[in-house]
């Protein structure tokens, strides 16, 4: 598909109306709408048309969810043939064709060692909701409370996934540092920070003094997203699944935003060849349409009927146009096409990087891909990580992420200081629009550079 540039604005009275009554209607809790104030209309793969007139190529694709893009012929086709089949579209948990297609399919695509002796429960319909069913599953299975989690995770926003994230104020679990390269927290970085986080979890889970609770799972993702897009080492993901196991410890995977092909294999923890006892799936898996489930080893199946239920367990169009989803990716090597488009964006990146000191780190893997902006010329705070890092400058990644609007790129924020440019493409992305995302970020951030200097001047004159 050709790239399309931003066509002229149309008259604004119902673009600018819309946006008007959302503000007024929609609670104060909206995210994505801030800062990306546009009313999408149409949409097919990587483009959005906007009650505007404008064009907008698409690298938030849903927070990760739309692997194939908007529309997908093979998607559309899908939920078609649901609809005009006649097929009950609500159907709680019973058993349908539909369903038993999409279990089978997804199966096919979880590591043998891991499928073989698997059991799956379809949960409400957002990956939230199947977190907090692998915490459920797991305390019952173990008989224990306490759970371990990360520093910088994001899980979800219902109350035990929020408790797991990396923004918990109420801290009910137990937490553990993640490894960084940039931002080690040990400043140390690179295989021996990692081995340090490694041996400090292992430390503290074996100290009778240590005030961990008896923890029924630890939780993890393979790459942190909204934490600030940090793949974690493949050594240090096989220490922690040798140290829970050792332990007896359930070890959950969430691969809400990294399955399905989005990090360059079909399930991130792939790459390190783990095989965990809980997989938590969403987004991706419905093909655009919500779906949430969780995959697990059957020794852990305890719970009683109704252990965790919900009313929109059975959503038919979602289990189809998963289906087609599942079923496109693993056909067509999407994966592999992500891990190798992934390197050559991540290496234009990286010499970006070369003539913008702004640009601190460039990281990810596969088509998840995060660009931290720091402020070169300022010191770190007291009491930093230690390391050579500048510290992190949000407003500067705010301007790009404006400046990428203004261009026709759609771009989203992350990281513990919102200051990370986060890339997620769909993952039929081809090489041209590949090239006209990064000149358009590489763009964006020489405008959002030139403002910030102007402003910076400005006030030394003052």
């Amino acid at each position: 598909m050709a790239v399309t540039e931003p066509a002229p604005l149309a008259p604004p009275s119902v673009h600018e109306g819309i946006l008007r009554r959302q503000s007024l209607r929609e609670s104060a809790a909206r995210t994505y709408a801030r800062s990306l104030p546009i009313v999408p209309v149409r949409a097919r793969g990587l483009t959005i048309e906007g009650a505007d007139g404008r064009r907008y190529l698409d690298c938030l694709s849903g927070a990760g969810t739309l692997a194939l893009g908007h529309n997908h012929p093979v998607v559309l086709e899908a939920i078609k043939n649901v609809i005009d089949s006649g097929a009950p579209l609500h159907v709680l948990d019973l058993a349908t064709p539909v369903k038993d297609a999409f279990t089978t399919e997804l199966f096919a695509t979880l590591p043998p060692e891991f499928a073989d002796n698997a059991r799956i429960q379809f949960c409400g319909p957002a990956g939230t909701d199947a977190v907090e069913a692998a915490f459920k599953l797991v305390r019952a299975a173990t008989g224990r409370s306490g759970l371990l989690a990360f520093t910088g995770a994001y899980h979800g926003m219902t109350e035990g996934a929020l408790a797991a994230s990396g923004g918990a104020e109420d801290v009910r679990v137990t937490r553990l540092p993640f490894p960084q390269d940039y931002r080690c927290p040990f400043g140390i970085g690179g295989e021996r920070g990692a081995e340090v986080a490694a041996r400090w979890t292992e430390s503290l889970l074996d100290d009778p003094k240590g005030g961990a609770p008896a923890p029924a799972g630890m939780i993890l993702e393979p790459v942190q997203g909204e934490g600030g897009v940090n793949p974690a080492p493949d050594g240090w993901m096989r220490r922690m699944r040798e140290i829970t196991a050792a332990r007896s410890i359930p070890l959950i995977a969430d691969e809400v935003q990294t399955g399905v092909g989005r990090t360059g294999a079909f399930w991130a923890v792939q790459h390190s060849g783990i095989v965990p006892d809980v997989m938590v799936l969403s987004k991706a898996i419905g093909g655009s349409l919500p779906l949430a489930v969780i995959v697990y080893r059957s020794e852990l199946d305890t719970w009683q009927p109704g252990a965790h239920a919900g009313t929109f367990r059975g959503n038919q169009l979602a289990m189809a146009a998963g289906t087609a989803t599942l079923t496109y990716v693993r056909e067509n090597g999407l994966a592999e096409r992500a891990a190798t488009l992934g390197a050559r964006m991540l290496a234009r990146l990286q010499a970006l990087a070369i003539d913008h000191p702004c640009i601190g780190d460039v990281r990810g893997r596969g088509l998840m891909i995060g660009v931290e902006l720091v402020d070169p010329e300022a010191e770190m705070p007291a009491g930093g990580t230690g390391g050579p890092e500048a510290p992190p400058d949000p407003v500067l990644a705010s301007a790009v992420q404006q400046e990428c609007l203004r261009r026709g790129l759609i771009v989203e924020l992350g990281g513990r200081h919102s200051a990370v440019v986060r890339l997620l493409p769909p993952l039929t992305l081809t090489d041209e629009q590949a090239t006209a995302v990064l000149d358009r970020l590489a763009d964006a951030l020489a405008a959002a550079e030139r403002s910030s200097n102007r402003r910076t001047m400005t006030g030394s004159a003052r």
